[in-house]
């Protein structure tokens, strides 16, 4: 009995996804929970396992293709029915009707069973005749199991790579049971994969072996050469084409605005330089920026409450839970994880949270849960060292904080002119609802509460 392979229901915002690779070839063998095929979406990737165990005797959309939710990516057959078995079962059934049809003869002919003893001997080497063939097959079995036995360490890499890790490994053809992986538990990671790839870029691959390759759906084309200039197209995942549209949407939807204030950081650099080292002791994790300003944003939209709403239609949505976005740039392209109730938690567990997310996100293990909703979102571009930047919204929400780069400018202080860290901080939030002084107050609020951190602890 044959079994579909479909997409799944991942979440009501994923309606289509995208074949990243296959992991089983038409007619391999597999189990039941047994990883078949990797999917890319617009927010996670995903692997589709083996609903039951069986061959895979159909792959309907190859590696490359964009399938919707409820689609059939292949079909999975009974060993019995499977194109390989079948082959020896009609000559095995064909002989069943044979062998019946001789039993009535025999019953009727026992009175001459001594007599036909010779005859049935004479069909003795006969039977004997098909022995070799059968013995013919094995030396083809037994040729079977060293690729048996080279396919067993790739399966146990992919097992311990990551989605981005395998996708990498797949494009440069590199074997991931080779890979030596620096994850936890010794997973293979993205930067392991391209570690590897490195130094054997040069090495040609034997045309013998591309003409061996299965043909896949081409993700990235060859650069054509031209003298001293070259070009290379290469196809956008999933994710970046759903970022493209995502943000040409909310241009095109929000009256976006974008308001500017500095911060003097000297408060919070005095803050973790004296606490930074018992803070790590006792939490496992360093004391950094982004908690400062979640507690300076919670605090902010406490007293503007429409800049943690959402339109819908006619109204808006005012909601009373801080559920804060913080947008983590990882390799596949951005993501925007979700702290739920950041309004509960400590300094601690906001820096523990922030850091499984940007390692989440690197290693592809994100889930939709991870980014579902958020009210308010914060964005670091100070990292990459942006000085100054105007944040795009995360549709439905009206309010998104631009953090920037922190550097030592000269600023006036009671009259004297000083040198101090400062950062640029920007607000772009939705004209429709939220009023310029209204988004102006509110990051004069942050800069209050991050340029004093002892009020922290009173919000």
């Amino acid at each position: 009995m044959s079994a579909n392979v479909l997409v799944p229901e991942v979440g009501e915002s994923i309606v289509d996804a995208r074949v990243a690779k296959w992991l089983k070839k038409e007619g391999d063998s597999v189990t039941a929970g047994e990883p078949l095929v990797e999917l890319e979406t617009d927010k996670i990737d995903l692997e589709v396992a083996a609903p039951k165990a069986g061959v895979l005797s159909k792959i309907a959309h190859g590696d490359g293709a964009d399938v919707k939710v409820g689609e059939v990516l292949g079909v999975i057959e009974d060993e019995a029915g499977a194109p390989e078995a079948e082959s020896p079962q009609p000559e095995a059934e064909s002989r069943k009707p044979e062998a019946e049809s001789r039993q009535p003869v025999a019953e009727s002919r026992q009175p001459e069973a001594e007599s036909r003893k010779p005859a049935a001997g004479s069909r003795q080497p006969e039977a004997e005749s098909r022995k070799p063939a059968a013995e013919s097959r094995q030396p083809e079995a037994e040729s079977r199991q060293p690729e048996a036995g080279r396919a067993e360490p790739d399966a146990a890499a992919k097992k311990r790579a990551t989605p981005a890790a395998k996708n990498v490994a797949a494009k440069n053809d590199v074997d991931l049971g080779k890979v030596q992986g620096t994850g936890d538990a010794g997973r293979v990671m993205r930067r392991d994969v391209e570690s590897a790839v490195a130094p054997s870029a040069p090495a040609a691959k034997p045309a013998a072996a591309k003409a061996d390759a299965r043909p896949l759906t081409p993700v990235r084309e060859e650069r054509r050469h031209n003298g001293d200039r070259s070009e290379e197209r290469v196809r956008m995942s999933k994710r970046r084409a759903t970022i493209a549209r995502r943000l040409v949407e909310a241009q095109s939807t929000a009256a976006m605005l974008t308001t500017f204030n500095e911060v003097d950081m000297s408060a919070i650099q005095s803050v973790r330089e004296r606490h930074k080292q018992a803070f790590k002791e006792r939490h496992g994790v360093g004391l950094g920026l982004t908690s400062f300003f979640v507690k300076a944003v919670v605090g902010a939209l406490r007293e503007f409450p429409r800049i943690n709403a959402e339109i819908q239609g006619d109204e808006m949505v005012l909601k009373h839970y801080y559920d804060i976005g913080i947008a983590v740039g990882a390799s596949e392209g951005l993501v925007v994880p979700v702290l739920r109730d950041a309004d509960r938690l400590s300094f601690a567990q906001i820096e523990g949270k922030v850091r499984e997310f940007a390692k989440a996100a690197e290693d592809g293990t994100l889930s939709l849960a991870d980014l579902r909703g958020g009210t308010f979102t914060i964005t670091n571009g100070g990292v990459f060292g942006s000085l100054l930047s105007t944040p795009i919204l995360n549709p439905p929400q009206v309010g998104i904080l631009g953090l920037h780069a922190i550097k030592d400018r000269p600023v006036a202080d009671h009259g004297q002119v000083v040198v101090r860290p400062m950062m640029y901080t920007a607000l772009t939030y939705d004209h429709r609802i939220v009023d310029g002084a209204e988004a102006v107050q509110f990051l004069v609020r942050v800069k209050q509460l991050v340029e004093d951190p002892g009020a922290l602890l009173l919000e």
